[in-house]
């Protein structure tokens, strides 16, 4: 193979666009115009047409299922290709019809431009409105429109004009795609696909095959920033191998041994020792598409769904975030529950926040104000996930700007992140963010403290109202682990009040308060302790601000509360009238089972 067919260029191309617009034949003769068939497959297909009595179609080229030539529908996203003199395509048929709009999606996802066809005769429908969002969705910019069978139409400017309108001003409505460019074809007839003919010369603009030669490919990822989603850390043990394998597919950018990474969203901040690869030579750097393994400079405790990154270019982190979506379940995706949404490797409960819009892409005018998303439905929402999770907006990353929505074991819906907005924890994220990055590490690891302590470092919050017991549980909390030999510390509340905080007015903001104490925490956990706290001094202090600033360190609550009237997320909800010793067993058993600690003998 000569080196000018290995450098030569290649992108992939879609194509959308409402069942029976022509969709396959404009793909069969492209083929057919490009001389991109096997040889004697044109032939064939015309054989097996006389042979059967059926007229042939170009289509024909395409539809290698016997299902699909038999309902006349293309079921599966079929993958071929074709080149010109400037590169090589691979083309994406899709399906049209609504029912296999997923597996459109999934054919969509991979490709890099689109091109959309509508026939000229049906005018714009259904699933020609829904792939213009779908296209948006996905985050596909570069597209045209081809508006098919135009010999049915007698090749009329006017009859396409009012198409090209109608289209455009739908898409500019919903601000997801702008087309580069609009194309009167007869695909039948090879028209304006790669030769004009004098029935449109009133058409001057591109082909379509010059419009797609005219697209821009994307940058290589190597040469964007870094995205590693953690798949599984690895922990060989045989043979005196102690390697801890931190795994996973680079999906962007180059990493190398010697770069200072960063876990997101825990924000640990470590060196690349060496980089793993089973059965292959050692090397020194890897980029993008390739699965690989890393060791790094210390042990770190971190799990699947980390975003491993170089810290210039670090991705966002939050629970809460813009999406566009496309619902597929049958049942509606509604307010009040929990879902589970699958973000690069993550996989963490999610629920609507905020309905912005949802449009039925069959109704020009469909409702903009629904109070659930059904299905084949198209909306705007802010979704909020139950923890944080590390993410960047599509139009800076695909991979990891795209995201599927998991109900029960079924894929329910999916959609691509559009936008970043704040919670309540957004400012103490990006403080704590900034701390991590510029903290100044001792000699000592925190993988040393652990096998010195025989215990990782953690949080117990006891938290209720004043005079519910809180602080007489704590103390006996701490009273057992150190007597079982952990390093064990209880923190009151008022004690950061009297002391780091003497300096603030009574009335003090009360954020200012909860972000102090947290800091105080977060150096105890620094330190490889068990922190047991009581919060009523800083007024009920806020697990989730708290829990924030220490990061991804474990943590409990345990929710005290007589009246059996609370509301407050806990690990575990105690009336305090139980004995000391009943309560210490039952967090000791919660401990164990978050591996904080192993059994208390």
């Amino acid at each position: 193979m000569s080196d000018s067919v290995v450098s030569r260029e290649q992108m992939n191309i879609v194509i959308v666009g409402h069942v029976d617009h022509g969709k396959s034949t404009v793909v069969g003769r492209l083929l057919a115009d490009t001389g991109s068939l096997p040889q004697g497959k044109l032939d064939a297909v015309r054989a097996e047409c006389v042979r059967t009595g059926k007229v042939f179609e170009y289509a024909f080229l395409l539809d290698a299922l016997s299902d699909e030539q038999d309902q006349g529908i293309t079921i599966d996203t079929a993958r071929c290709f074709f080149k010109t003199e400037r590169r090589d395509y691979i083309i994406i048929d899709a399906p049209g019809h609504i029912e296999f709009l997923k597996n459109m999606i999934s054919g969509a996802a991979r490709a890099e431009a689109a091109v959309l066809v509508i026939d000229a005769k049906e005018g714009v429908r259904e699933n020609s409105r829904r792939h213009g969002y779908i296209l948006g969705m996905l985050g596909i910019k570069q597209v045209v429109v081809v508006v098919n069978k135009m010999d049915l139409a007698k090749y009329g400017q006017a009859h396409f004009d009012a198409i090209e309108k109608e289209y455009r001003e739908f898409l500019a409505g919903i601000g997801t795609v702008v087309p580069k460019q609009f194309i009167p074809i007869a695909a039948l007839h090879g028209a304006n696909l790669t030769t004009r003919i004098p029935e449109m010369a009133w058409y001057t603009g591109p082909t379509l095959l010059e419009c797609l030669d005219g697209f821009r490919k994307a940058p290589p990822k190597n040469d964007q920033p870094l995205r590693l989603p953690l798949q599984a850390v690895y922990k060989f043990t045989g043979d005196g191998d102690d390697r801890r394998i931190f795994a996973g597919r680079i999906e962007a950018g180059v990493l190398k041994v010697g770069d200072d990474v960063v876990f997101s969203p825990s924000n640990k901040r470590v060196k690349v020792r060496t980089i793993e690869g089973f059965n292959t030579e050692a090397r020194t750097e890897i980029g993008a598409g390739w699965s690989t393994g890393v060791t790094l400079s210390e042990e770190i405790y971190v799990t699947r769904g980390e975003l491993i990154s170089h810290a210039e270019h670090a991705p966002m982190v939050g629970t809460r975030f813009r999406v566009n979506l496309i619902w597929l379940s049958k049942k509606p995706f509604v307010t009040g529950r929990d879902y589970k949404i699958k973000l690069h490797t993550q996989a963490v409960p999610v629920r609507i926040h905020e309905i912005k819009k949802v449009i039925d892409a069959s109704e020009l005018d469909s409702d903009l104000h629904k109070d659930h998303v059904g299905r084949h439905d198209v909306a705007d929402l802010i979704l909020e996930t139950r923890i944080p999770v590390a993410y960047d907006l599509i139009s800076e990353s695909a991979a990891t700007g795209r995201f599927v929505i998991v109900d029960g074991y079924d894929v329910a819906g999916g959609g691509i992140i559009t936008g970043s907005v704040a919670d309540e924890q957004e400012g103490l994220r990006v403080e704590a963010r900034l701390r991590d990055f510029a903290w100044v590490h001792g000699s000592v690891t925190s993988a040393e403290r652990v096998n010195a302590n025989g215990h990782r470092a953690g949080l117990v919050m006891f938290v209720g109202k004043d005079g519910v017991g809180k602080r007489k549980y704590a103390r006996a909390l701490e009273r057992a682990l150190f007597d079982a030999r952990k390093q064990s510390y209880m923190l009151d509340g008022n004690n950061v009040l009297v002391g780091l905080d003497h300096d603030l007015a009574v009335d003090a903001a009360q954020a200012e308060l909860v972000r102090r104490f947290g800091e105080v925490v977060n150096l105890l956990l620094t330190a490889g302790l068990i922190v047991i706290s009581t919060t009523n001094a800083i007024g009920l202090a806020d697990h989730g601000s708290v829990q924030t600033l220490i990061g991804d360190a474990p943590s409990l609550v345990i929710d005290v509360d007589p009246a059996g009237a609370s509301t407050t997320a806990c690990d575990l909800r105690i009336r305090g009238s139980e004995s000391e010793a009943e309560i210490v067993t039952r967090v000791v058993d919660l401990l164990v089972k978050r591996g904080m600690i192993p059994g208390l003998v």
